[in-house]
């Protein structure tokens, strides 16, 4: 087995700057006297160190942001990097409090090797706003240990590698082995330094001295002994929050920072083959109830980019009622996805695809409400040969078909006949009244006759006609007494 080890060092810190909104940031913990256990770039620019108590890191920025730390935050967002990761194995374990296990032997062909691995996950890892270490081994102990010692690729395959595990330093006994802090003293204490120099003590003195979780650990770290590891299953419904650093006002902002949550949906519902066609994204205020943000696409979609410019959208139009403090993106109910292939000629749904982008943006933008589409109607009176309908588009065609040119029950006209007769673009709520002489007849007539079947009857002659400033109407003769000339609408 070939395993990788990513190791996000400063979780405590990195689950609120992982926002992207720069400000001077410092994560506190301790009861009754806190202080400072991680500080930002820009807090550590003023002269914010850790150690400080919060009354010093204060003095030094007094605009500084204090945040206590949150495990349970911090728990989630090791989750939410686990799903992530899925995309490159599917044997996963998750390591508490900082790091993610992944068997990466099985996937070394088809993402290229090792360092290919690597370097993906460092440039997804941005997306999410997280920065990570990494290192691989033959063990998971190993792997921990070299991505907390000496992160980077290394041949972890090759003969003697145990070698490598001599020269690290004693204190990563500390992280997942069990050894207790008062045998790391007496270790120390005698003047062991490495791991190379715990073997070289006898190993019945080291029992004797309550020390064989040490000779355990070193025999797992060097795959003498197994270290089998609990297989982590993701969470059926993809539920994540980020903190903010500081409250936000700017709904450009929050946009950006809910770009981290959408990366990571995107990859559980790759990971699961899936889409979603609704998402929720809450904006968690301190004093009110969290403002809810429904997301809906047109078509089932796993696209991250697709999805966050959906959001800015919605976002742009409202109204905060107080400053966001957090952000939280909820989707369930995965959907079924087979992603179209390109081919020579390029993606043949791309033409759908943005039909349905610019369909869910008017939406998004205007309203749900406020976008509509026509669909068509087997009748041949104009005014009822058409309604509106919800704004989706079919699965066959990016566009909606055109309106069907209604079969009239009779036809008579005074020139050739057509085999499809023209129809206007524009045609108008009611027919106005049109008085005579005001235009020219080109072509025509048309008879329509139809209604009877739901109590409203029509018996009319259409005609072309040329209207003032040279304008195309479409006109028609009622021929059911009195009788009268109407214009129904207009060429473009």
């Amino acid at each position: 087995m070939l395993w990788l080890a990513l190791l996000l060092p400063e979780l405590p810190l990195q689950v609120y700057t992982r926002s992207g909104i720069d400000a001077p940031l410092a994560v506190v913990a301790g009861h009754p006297r806190p202080c400072v256990i991680a500080a930002s770039t820009e807090a550590r620019a003023l002269g914010v160190e850790p150690g400080q108590g919060v009354a010093a890191a204060l003095a030094v920025a007094p605009a500084l942001q204090l945040r206590a730390r949150t495990p349970a935050l911090e728990a989630e967002t090791l989750t939410e990097v686990a799903c992530w990761a899925a995309t490159y194995s599917p044997r996963i374990s998750l390591v508490p409090p900082d790091a993610v296990l992944l068997e990466i032997e099985s996937s070394l062909k088809l993402f290229g090797g090792a360092c290919a691995i690597a370097d993906a996950i460092h440039e997804g890892l941005a997306r999410l706003g997280l920065q990570a270490s990494l290192a691989t081994a033959p063990t998971p102990l190993a792997a921990r240990w070299f991505a907390r010692t000496r992160p980077g690729m290394n041949d972890a395959l090759l003969p003697g590698w145990q070698a490598d595990l001599d020269s690290l330093p004693l204190t990563v006994l500390a992280d997942g082995t069990g050894v207790a802090p008062a045998t790391l003293e007496l270790l120390a204490g005698v003047g062991v330094r490495t791991l190379g120099e715990i073997a070289l003590l006898p190993r019945a003195a080291l029992a004797r001295r309550q020390a064989t979780a040490v000779i355990e650990a070193l025999s797992r770290a060097r795959g003498d002994i197994p270290d089998p590891q609990p297989w982590f299953q993701p969470p059926v419904q993809y539920a994540h929050r980020l903190a903010l650093p500081a409250p936000v006002c700017e709904t450009e902002a929050l946009a950006f920072a809910a770009r981290r949550l959408f990366a990571g949906l995107a990859a559980w519902l790759a990971r699961r083959h899936a889409a979603v066609d609704q998402c929720v994204l809450e904006l968690v205020h301190e004093r009110h109830p969290a403002t809810r943000v429904t997301i809906v696409s047109g078509a089932p979609c796993r696209d991250d980019s697709r999805l966050v410019l959906l959001a800015r959208e919605h976002l742009a139009r409202l109204e905060l009622v107080a400053p966001v403090e957090e952000l939280r993106l909820l989707a369930d109910a995965p959907q079924a996805f087979a992603p179209q292939p390109d081919d020579l000629f390029g993606r043949p749904g791309q033409a759908r695809d943005s039909a349905m982008l610019l369909l869910d943006r008017l939406r998004a933008r205007l309203g749900a409400d406020a976008i509509q589409l026509l669909d068509t109607r087997a009748d041949h009176r104009p005014e009822v040969a058409w309604a509106r309908k919800t704004a989706t588009l079919p699965s066959a065609s990016p566009f909606p078909s055109p309106l069907p040119s209604p079969s009239p029950t009779r036809t008579a006209s005074a020139g050739a006949k057509r085999a499809h007769p023209k129809r206007p673009l524009w045609l108008l709520p009611d027919p106005r009244p049109l008085a005579p002489g005001v235009v020219t007849l080109l072509e025509g007539p048309e008879r329509i006759e139809g209604g009877w079947w739901d109590q409203a009857d029509i018996r009319r002659d259409y005609y072309l006609a040329r209207g003032p400033d040279d304008a195309l109407w479409w006109i028609f003769e009622d021929l059911d007494p009195p009788g009268a000339w109407y214009v129904h609408g207009y060429f473009g």
